[in-house]
């Protein structure tokens, strides 16, 4: 309903004034084969990069990138409209998983952003950090100090910007302005049109005892409790991406080039440096169909495809495990067992609840002459319900001891939580079609520490063949009872006493699963991703790790000329969504390479 709107197209033609000279989408008019870095990848990380590194007037750098500008979308600058970006849409990788054997051999609908910008596009704006222990347990493994919080955090506060929310509340004691940046590139805000549950749900930190101690920043290092949550929204009440924030303001640069609608088919190896395979030479096409093109990069090769595709695209070009790739017909240049292992992601879980009351975010599906208005007063004032993700508080919290004597403790440490829930004013669901009558209320339960380890692992020798994304989810006996504790968890939490005469009933399965085996068949069959994988192309998660890919200034270990950045790189999935940690990351990334360069 919202996506359909009749005039959604009108507004979008007169959105952007900005001259995108740069920018092109035709491989045979780039101006030139041979830069000094050629970026693979126009993502989260990717852009980052474009930007820092050509900061440097001497280098010269390109981007490519598989998806088209997303200023061909309307819809990713509203914030409410977030949950229409994806799947299957025109500016998403549109993978899927294998089948999930823990999941009731269920197959889960698998999206990644394909367009300028990446995964920040189409996400759900979310902006956490995780807690100090994740970059501290990241530092120990790698042996790298500038890994760890008090070093990260200057790039955190660095690549942000804490602006007023679009209605211009009053945010003291909400979020603590000492921890985030003033002048970054990435606009994040607190929510701006306030709901009616707001005060419920903040309540519940006030009860004796409460389910949730308040925390006042949930971004300052130390994050279990409940309070507001951060979104990368401006005071405009517009999306803020890695497209909009780094890449839009200097595409007048001279040294900067962007192509975008273009494949990267292949690294090509064209020769040794120190006995090591370098890697110089990009293959791009734009199908598989059309015409093969080469650049030339002579400095580094940086990989920022995201998790799934960096992998992919490393062992089709010969880097990953011999045996593997030698069974696909493919020229083994780098044996590297850990390419495409380790992928860690989030399982989540949407709990809904009909509510007493008609003032909830379900109307705008159903209303398409409210949606309109809606849509209205926010193109023309960034004011309104849209200029909200529905994200207005996040809990986080820790498993019971039990858990832990009987399955271990997979987090970063005591200050690191183990569970995350959301507690949206709509009904929620990526497995549930929505009701056509009633109101609801929606409690996202998230297991942030998991044990699980799944792969992507390639299904042929061609990048236009999709991957065989494993995620593993509930392969970790830990994961499961997690999940079954945050269920329990969301249904005390709804029960409060904040919400009496709200609440009504839960909903579909939820409402008849009540021992510990039907929690957990629920959960089997209710369980889908939140998008944050990690890990496939990992840096070293202990001094004597052995799949480790990359070493911790992010080379490709084995080879010459090639770097990873984005979130494959990570060993250990951190408590967060993972598009604030991963801007952190591409920052510290883009320093490490001017110091190589020596500038």
């Amino acid at each position: 309903m919202l996506v359909s709107l009749l005039f959604l197209s009108t507004i979008a033609a007169s959105r952007w004034s900005l001259a995108r000279g740069a920018l092109y989408t035709d491989p045979s008019a780039l101006p030139q084969t041979t830069y000094d870095f050629v970026i693979v990848g126009g993502g989260t990380a990717g852009n980052v990069l474009a930007n820092r590194l050509s900061e440097i007037p001497s280098f010269s750098v390109l981007v490519i990138e598989a998806g088209p500008s997303q200023t061909a979308v309307f819809a990713d600058e509203v914030p409410f409209l977030d949950m229409t970006l994806t799947p299957d849409t025109s500016i998403t990788w549109n993978y899927t998983t294998t089948e999930q054997s823990n999941l009731d051999n269920r197959i889960i609908t698998y999206p990644r952003g394909r367009v300028l910008g990446g995964s920040s596009v189409v996400n759900l704006l979310v902006w956490t950090r995780g807690s100090e222990d994740d970059y501290n347990r990241l530092a120990a493994a790698t042996g790298e100090s500038g890994w760890g919080w008090n070093s990260m955090l200057d790039y955190m506060m660095k690549s942000e910007e804490l602006v007023p929310p679009s209605d211009h509340m009053d945010t003291a004691g909400k979020v603590d302005s000492s921890v985030h940046g003033t002048n970054g590139p990435i606009h994040i805000s607190l929510e701006g049109y306030p709901v009616n549950i707001d005060q419920r749900i903040i309540g519940m930190t006030n009860l004796t005892p409460p389910v949730f101690d308040y925390v006042e920043d949930m971004n300052a290092g130390f994050p279990i409790g409940l309070g507001w949550a951060q979104s990368a929204i401006g005071t405009n009440g517009h999306r803020s991406d890695s497209a909009t924030g780094y890449l839009d303001p200097v595409l007048g640069r001279a040294n900067l080039h962007i192509l975008a609608e273009t494949t990267v088919t292949k690294l090509i190896s064209t020769g040794t440096r120190n006995n090591e395979p370098v890697f110089t030479t990009i293959q791009m096409a734009q199908s598989s169909t059309s015409q093969t093109y080469t650049v030339h990069a002579s400095k580094e090769i940086i990989l920022s495809a995201g998790s799934i595709n960096t992998p992919q695209l490393m062992m089709l070009s010969g880097i990953g495990d011999s045996a593997t790739l030698k069974s696909l017909a493919i020229e083994s240049i780098v044996h590297s067992p850990g390419v495409g292992q380790n992928l860690i992601d989030h399982p989540l879980i949407t709990n809904n609840w009909l509510v007493n009351s008609t003032n909830t975010n379900d109307e705008y599906a159903r209303n398409g002459t409210l949606a309109a208005e809606a849509l209205v007063q926010w193109n023309a004032t960034g004011t309104g319900p849209f200029v909200d993700n529905g994200v207005e508080q996040i809990g986080w919290a820790r498993v019971p001891e039990s858990i832990f004597q009987q399955y271990g403790d997979p987090s970063a440490g005591q200050n690191s939580p183990n569970l995350e829930f959301i507690i949206a004013n709509a009904w929620v669901s990526w497995i549930q079609p929505r009701p056509a009558t009633g109101n609801y209320l929606s409690v996202l339960t998230t297991v942030v520490s998991p044990g699980s380890r799944g792969a992507v692992n390639l299904a042929s020798n061609s990048i236009w063949d999709m991957p065989l994304i494993d995620p593993g989810y509930f392969s970790d006996p830990f994961d499961v009872a997690a999940m079954v504790h945050a269920i329990n968890m969301s249904k005390t939490f709804v029960q409060g006493p904040t919400w009496e005469g709200y609440v009504i009933d839960p909903v579909s399965e939820l409402a008849a699963a009540q021992t510990y085996e039907e929690l957990e068949a629920y959960a089997r069959n209710q369980v889908t991703t939140i998008w944050h994988p990690v890990g496939t192309a990992r840096m070293p998660a202990n001094s004597s790790d052995l799949e480790a890919v990359v070493t911790s200034e992010l080379l490709v270990k084995g080879a010459s000329g090639l770097r990873v950045v984005d979130a494959s790189v990570l060993p250990y999935i951190p408590a967060a969504h993972t598009q604030a940690p991963v801007y952190a990351l591409a920052e510290r990334a883009a320093d490490l390479i001017k110091v190589a360069w020596r500038v």
